[in-house]
């Protein structure tokens, strides 16, 4: 047993109400620069929907992730290093920039120069890629304007299976809202697929990142990589990705599309793994047994084996504490009410989902009858076959059977606990009915419906003995002027990223004090206070230095105040 850590994500998706805010903020703090203009790190798709970028789950066209071979073998569903050197100048696997979309601004000076006139003066969408006129047709975030239509519902690709159950009843079925992020996989094909071996994962966390020295751009990252969550900065050369706010992470806070959701409905923690077995895990023959192969690969935390084990590969004991805590764990693993992306892409993804129960919620009332009644939400479980077989495709490979299970365990937590809030007696039957008991109902209510920042985001924060191999991994972080990480600037083969160039990051144990602070956003002493966010080291800020002297005053060469005695 080879235990390791890593940090992974469960999103509820019964509280996404489709608002875009962590696909905004993601934006903002990463790709919010030249280069990047069609990138989200995070986006948010409706579900059915052709999601970002289009139809990016048709792995027959994009051949990304893995696949078994005759032998039974893994191998990378794009081919081998033989395939990848004939076609590494000209990789034909690539979504071309219509597959995203084409990004736009608008004509904002002349709607806001232009002279008083008859008509109002309008801000035409420009490209930012062309600066032309254009006409929007498509976003990364678009689908929400399309979901339930018949007319772009047949695009979605998980349809094909179950064409024939959806052609007439498309309308009457529910749309629900997906947020992605890189999946920070156990056993990423974006990293094995890369020729030059700059994708690698952290072996303190298990973070995904793309070293931007070693990236050379041969883009076979993007091909590899199912999810379609690895990009191509076509202003530098350079491939980039999620990379899950590794500096916040560092010091303890989630990451910043965790931070800002508005329905508080991602879970942050760390998990302990047993890494000898995930290629077993990956290689199981049939696809619907993946979800629970790689279930099988979480360890316990609060094993006294499990613990030996971690202790001795070198995790902190403050580490293997909060893997105790973790939220991620309880839902993944304790009540088994999470479930992974695709898992017939065997990548072993690491940002799991809680599938939504709302819509069947919603049909049952809309009926006229009493939608916390158990009977009544175990009924319309059992009817609304339709969208148990499209949560399937998503979440496990085509399995509806622990749908189904999830579904009835958040049926049964929504009966359970009506009873509690009404203040009645409680129906010990219904926990049984789902294989739990009424402690563990009211504990998985707590976590999905009560729980408070420190209980969804359970962060160790990194050690200092860390420090020296973490430090390389500054060069990741985006930034959003000229001379930044890989903007080099231009040379005889185009964009390069040139020399290291120092750079500075928001000092994180400041914000984590700031927003965990009882304290009021406004303190007396912030006149006083020095701000150091995003200094380069290089020039005076506000009240670091004391002030100059006058002409006519004395002092060191330098011209600082010297200390009166």
């Amino acid at each position: 047993m080879r235990v390791m850590a890593q940090m992974a994500m469960v999103m509820n998706l019964d509280k996404c109400i489709g608002c875009h805010t962590c696909s905004v903020t993601c934006k903002q703090a990463w790709t919010n620069r030249s280069g990047v203009e069609y990138v989200w790190f995070n986006n948010v798709e409706t579900r059915p929907g052709q999601g970002y970028p289009r139809r990016y789950e048709d792995q027959e066209t994009w051949k990304g992730g893995w696949t078994l071979n005759r032998r039974g073998r893994l191998t990378l569903k794009g081919g081998g290093r033989i395939k990848k050197l004939f076609s590494i100048f000209s990789n034909p696997k690539l979504p071309s920039i219509q597959d995203y979309y084409e990004p736009w601004t608008y004509d904002y000076e002349t709607l806001t120069n232009a002279p008083l006139q008859e008509h109002t003066p309008v801000a035409r969408p420009k490209s930012l890629l062309t600066g032309e006129d254009m006409k929007i047709s498509w976003s990364a975030n678009w689908d929400d304007n399309l979901g339930g239509s018949p007319d772009h519902g047949d695009k979605d690709v998980l349809l094909k299976g179950i064409a024939d159950k959806v052609k007439f009843e498309f309308e009457q079925t529910f749309m629900f809202y997906l947020p992605r992020i890189c999946e920070h996989c156990l056993n990423p094909s974006c990293a094995a697929s890369c020729p030059s071996g700059a994708i690698y994962k952290r072996e303190e966390d298990g973070i995904v990142l793309v070293d931007q020295d070693r990236c050379r751009g041969w883009r076979m990252c993007v091909s590899g990589c199912p999810y379609k969550k690895v990009y191509f900065n076509h202003r530098t050369g350079k491939a980039e990705k999620c990379t899950f706010c590794f500096p916040r992470i560092e010091v303890g806070i989630p990451t910043v599309c965790s931070e800002t959701c508005v329905g508080r409905l991602r879970y942050i923690g760390l998990m302990l793994y047993d890494a000898d077995r995930v290629l077993e895990a990956a290689s199981v023959a049939d696809d619907h047994d993946l979800y629970e192969a790689q279930r099988r690969v979480f360890l316990d935390p609060n094993d006294p084996a499990v613990i030996a084990a971690a202790e001795k590969a070198g995790i902190a004991r403050d580490w293997i504490e909060a893997a105790q805590r973790s939220p991620v764990y309880a839902l993944i693993n304790k009540y088994k009410v999470a479930l992974p992306l695709h898992p017939e892409y065997r990548t072993m993804p690491m940002v799991w989902y809680i599938p939504p129960l709302s819509p069947v919620v919603d049909v049952v009332r809309d009926t006229g009858y009493d939608a916390e009644d158990r009977g009544n939400l175990f009924a319309a479980i059992e009817a609304l076959r339709i969208p148990v077989d499209y949560l399937a495709q998503l979440f496990t490979a085509g399995d509806p059977g622990p749908v189904d299970a999830v579904l009835r365990k958040l049926a049964a937590m929504r009966s359970y606990m009506r009873d509690i809030n009404l203040g009645r007696d409680t129906d010990e039957t219904i926990p049984a009915a789902v294989g739990m008991s009424g402690e563990q109902i009211y504990d998985m209510y707590r976590l999905l419906a009560l729980a408070k920042y420190d209980e969804r985001y359970v962060i160790p924060p990194a050690h200092a003995e860390q420090a020296h191999s973490l430090e390389e991994l500054a060069t990741e972080c985006s930034l959003d002027y000229d001379g930044g990480p890989g903007m080099g600037g231009s040379g005889p083969f185009g964009e390069m990223s040139g020399a290291p160039t120092p750079i500075a990051v928001e000092n994180f144990h400041m914000l984590r004090e700031r927003q965990t602070s009882g304290a009021l956003t406004d303190p007396a002493d912030k006149s006083a206070r020095v701000n150091l966010l995003n200094w380069d080291g290089k020039g005076r800020p506000e009240g670091l230095f004391p002030p100059r002297r006058t002409d006519d005053a004395g002092g060191d060469p330098d011209g600082e105040v010297e200390p009166k005695p």
